[in-house]
């Protein structure tokens, strides 16, 4: 039965990932060091209510605070803030991501003093540094430095601008992993435990390997050739304004490629209905013109709809996902049946995707009332201790929170101790590896790999074009072919 593709296949994943605040950029093949967060919709403050934006939260006050944000965990977080002040009325505005930047642009730039508290994602906070909307938090009366070793380090530097002036604090840190069926790893490979498993995904020839030995056992590494883009290279895309694809990136496109052509995955994109389905046991292989929607007879969101047009269709299990940390709590609302037979170890390099970084308005009429809603949304243990039971598994920045959970067992993961494991994760990201480029030279990538592994170009053109679409869009960076 042919069924028309629904443009709510691509909004699934924007449906979980506004409950955890952040996420990945799903993108086919590639990405970047840094995803996105979606969330729920907000109204503009002063701008007045657009599409796409709902309702604000707020509550009566002596004292009054206006929060812009693209998280809706920070309703949350207002919410629990006026139960310990209330004498204090916060108006959180969530913003869909399409018109975040926008709005922020619009407002300070016309002078607005209000809102008193702006957040970013790390591909957004460079411009927004840049343009001065962050307040100094270096200054008197914050004197931000003296919590410098309370946050995990990667997230602190991403909260500072290219002077080392703190600008922004998160609350929540998004190191990547490998989340795999525990049970698919003792069947085929003889071990379940996390460090013998993360040698299967050490690098990308292992990986190739381990997806090849998973097929000859009836089972697919991954649900599709996306779920190591957090992992797609361990450089960075721009060295002294010159773009550097490094053998690394080369080697991760023949990977893709590879899993692509060679069927070892099960064709399901990610935030897809079959990508979702993966993650609580059988789902049909499907082709890679599905993949890649020249088919598009099963791209439904219906699952009634889906199961009647893959009747018939061979089945598999998908081994493994690639997810930050927040994916813990995507997988534990979606595996279903197969919860406690998950485990969760290291990839191939370090990543980290998403995050939520607030920061005051420099133009806040309130920056006191501002400093001291930001201190309690991330410096303030009781605060981190609270998000862990309220997020039901969120993994905070606060490092003595961190630590004091090291030993918190989570049975969905098959009791294993994630706090301590995201910890370690965390402290071997280099931040330094990070750019404002990444997010659209990364898609450009992910497009060349598309083009690869489809068969529309050979590798050489799709390089060459993707130097191309780099020298348009950055004529400031230098490109040696």
């Amino acid at each position: 039965m042919k069924l028309k593709k629904l443009i709510s296949v691509m909004l699934a994943g924007v449906m979980v990932l506004g409950l955890t605040a952040c996420g990945g950029s799903g993108t086919s093949g590639g990405g970047s060091a840094s995803g996105s967060s979606s969330s729920s919709g907000g109204t503009q403050a002063e701008a007045g209510t657009e599409a796409g934006d709902t309702g604000s939260s707020q509550a009566a006050g002596g004292e009054k605070l206006v929060v812009w944000t693209l998280a809706a965990d920070l309703e949350q977080f207002a919410d629990y803030y006026m139960e310990k002040n209330p004498d204090v009325a916060i108006e959180t505005v969530v913003i869909e991501p399409a018109n975040y930047v926008t709005k922020v642009q619009t407002a300070l730039n016309g002078g607005q003093k209000e809102p008193d508290i702006i957040v970013g994602e790390p591909q957004m906070l460079e411009d927004f540094y840049d343009a001065g909307y962050f307040e100094d938090l270096n200054q008197a009366p914050y004197n931000a430095q003296d919590y410098a070793d309370q946050i995990v380090d990667y997230v602190w530097e991403v909260g500072q601008d290219a002077e080392g002036i703190q600008r922004a604090i998160s609350y929540q840190i998004t190191p990547a992993g490998i989340y795999y069926r525990r049970d698919i790893a003792s069947a085929v490979f003889g071990t379940d435990d996390p460090d013998e498993i993360g040698k299967l995904f050490a690098d990308y020839d292992t990986i190739l390997n381990t997806a090849q030995t998973l097929k000859g056992a009836g089972y697919r590494i991954f649900a599709s050739d996306a779920e190591i883009n957090y992992f797609s290279g361990d450089s960075a895309w721009v060295i002294d304004g010159n773009l550097n694809v490094d053998q690394g990136r080369l080697d991760y496109m023949d990977l893709c490629v590879s899993l692509y052509k060679d069927d070892l995955t099960a064709y399901a994109n990610q935030w897809s209905t079959p990508w979702y389905q993966a993650m609580a046991g059988t789902v049909p292989i499907l082709s890679a013109d599905i993949q890649n929607y020249a088919d598009d007879s099963v791209n439904v969101w219906d699952a009634e709809q889906f199961a009647e047009a893959t009747a018939g269709m061979d089945t598999t299990e998908v081994f493994a996902f690639g997810l930050p940390s927040w994916g813990v709590l995507t997988m534990r609302d979606n595996v279903l049946e197969t919860s406690g037979k998950w485990g969760v170890c290291a990839g191939p390099s370090y990543g980290f995707g998403g995050g939520t970084f607030i920061g005051i308005s420099s133009q806040s009429e309130r920056k006191e009332l501002a400093w001291d809603f930001l201190k309690f949304c991330t410096l303030n243990e009781d605060t981190a201790n609270w998000w862990i039971v309220k997020s039901e598994g969120d993994t905070v920045s606060l490092v003595p929170v961190l630590e004091a959970h090291a030993e918190d067992a989570n049975e969905v993961y098959g009791g294993q101790q994630l706090y301590a494991f995201w910890l370690n994760q965390a402290k071997g990201i280099d931040y330094s590896k990070v750019t404002r480029y990444d997010k659209a030279i990364g898609d450009a990538w992910a497009s060349a790999i598309t083009a690869i592994k489809t068969g529309e170009k050979s590798k050489e053109d799709a390089i060459s074009e993707f130097y191309d679409v780099v020298e348009s869009t950055y004529p400031e960076i230098t490109v040696n072919r």
